[in-house]
């Protein structure tokens, strides 16, 4: 069966329009974040057979057969990937650095120095009041200086809690943005305009989610994927059209855990990975500061029940508390300092335990110990640094593949709309003749 021209050029617009369209899109969405450049596979239509013409193949013109994305799964998965290593070497650095920071403004380090040179000042006249006032005055201040460090540590866990369940939000209102996002795409006509943007809105979610937690995904046919976040193992997140839901639980250290509906996940990658690792290792540094500062009180207050005060009484306590953040100075007056020995009389010059105090903080050292607890910290904060700029690049070098790849190129996108412009004018001349045509044939008739 013959197929007429008028039919035939009428097509051939109508595929011209659609591939205009979809190069206007591209141009207008150069810019958006997650678009990924369309394309149209055109395809000729064809009709067999016909009375009289059984096995012809008549030609019947042309349509649009599907609206492509051009999309690399791997390259996406890459940029998924590196994204998340990124993010969480970027939580991770900001809370060592901001523990880093704590250590070093609270001035604790100098208070501890200056409180063991105001020991030994005391030493020189062991019944002086304004040296022995120095002494009680210092201790005040190291006490001080502990308990704004162990609220620096608090204010860093902190933050690092609040922005971590922030992100635990964001995850689970993307898990059901998701699981939407299928539904729709098993209702969305095959190589339609609507199926493309819902699979740019799912590789957007997906993004962002993987900004959180390491994600495995699988893709069906369809489009609609399923995830899993996390590794050790892996737990089911989004299921077609079902998300569940992503929490967390502070331990007594103020560490968190993680759970997909009740069962534990390790985040892998992503921030909350970050943060784990930054609130692990803050834990274990506030434990050491606070062995440093019990290690001082118990020192002191030793050495104080093993003298006598100025009066000849036996030494009372000068702290008390057992933490940096609970460390307090309970001694008001010069005069309690247990300077002489047990047995001395009031106002003896004896400075034996006040010699055995100092030797007893000289042997543990808290000035090496807290500096060793800040070494520690900054040359981490230093390793992170070097880890994040590498990790920086390569998420940097996936991204622009990915963009090479996927991205709009408006001088290609140019030639291509002058292009399909004359395919849509060249159509129309061509219904144009066929109109002549008929007019033609219609005169000669009469």
């Amino acid at each position: 069966m013959a197929s007429d021209l008028l039919s035939i050029a009428a097509s051939g617009a109508r595929a011209a329009r659609g591939a205009l369209d979809v190069t206007a899109q591209n141009i207008a969405n150069a810019s958006s974040d997650g678009y990924v450049r369309r394309s149209l596979r055109i395809e000729e239509v064809s009709a067999s057979g016909g009375a009289g013409r059984i096995g012809d193949i008549s030609l019947s013109g042309a349509r649009v057969a599907e609206i492509r994305r051009n999309a690399d799964a791997f390259l996406q998965g890459e940029v998924r990937r590196t994204s998340g290593d990124l993010q969480r070497a970027n939580v991770e650095l900001t809370g060592l650095s901001n523990m880093e920071g704590a250590l070093e403004q609270s001035g604790v380090f100098t208070s501890i120095v200056e409180f063991e040179a105001a020991l030994q000042q005391l030493a020189g006249d062991p019944v002086d009041p304004s040296r022995r006032a120095a002494v009680v005055a210092e201790a005040s201040t190291l006490a001080n200086k502990f308990n704004i460090t162990a609220s620096g540590f608090d204010a860093v866990g902190d933050g690092l809690r609040f922005d971590a369940e922030a992100q635990i939000s964001d995850a689970n209102i993307i898990g059901g943005e998701l699981a939407r996002v299928n539904l729709r795409l098993t209702r969305a006509g095959s190589g339609s305009s609507d199926r493309a943007a819902l699979l740019d809105q799912r590789d957007q979610l997906l993004e962002r989610l993987s900004g959180f937690t390491a994600l495995t995904t699988s893709f069906a046919a369809d489009g609609t994927v399923a995830v899993s976040l996390g590794t050790n193992p892996p737990r089911s997140f989004v299921q077609g059209g079902t998300a569940g839901t992503l929490s967390s639980a502070t331990a007594a250290d103020g560490t968190l855990s993680f759970a997909v509906d009740g069962q534990a996940v390790s985040p892998g990658s992503g921030s909350l990975a970050g943060a784990s690792l930054a609130l692990t290792e803050l834990a274990a540094v506030r434990t050491r500061l606070d062995t440093v500062a019990a290690t001082i009180a118990d020192a002191v207050n030793n050495a104080q029940a093993a003298g006598v005060a100025l009066d000849g009484t036996q030494g009372q306590p000068i702290f008390s508390g057992s933490t940096a953040g609970a460390l307090r100075v309970v001694m008001s007056e010069g005069r309690g300092l247990a300077t002489a020995p047990a047995g001395a009389g009031a106002s003896s010059r004896d400075d034996a335990n006040l010699n055995a105090l100092r030797q007893s903080l000289a042997a543990l050292d808290p000035a090496q110990e807290l500096s060793g607890i800040l070494f520690d910290v900054s040359s981490k904060v230093a390793g992170r640094n070097v880890t994040q700029s590498a990790l920086e690049t390569i998420a940097s070098s996936a991204r622009i593949s990915l963009e090479q790849q996927s991205g709009v190129d408006l001088d290609s996108e140019a030639a291509n709309l002058i292009r399909f412009q004359q395919a849509f004018q060249a159509s129309g001349r061509a219904m144009q003749t066929a109109s002549d045509i008929f007019d033609t044939l219609l005169r000669i008739g009469r």
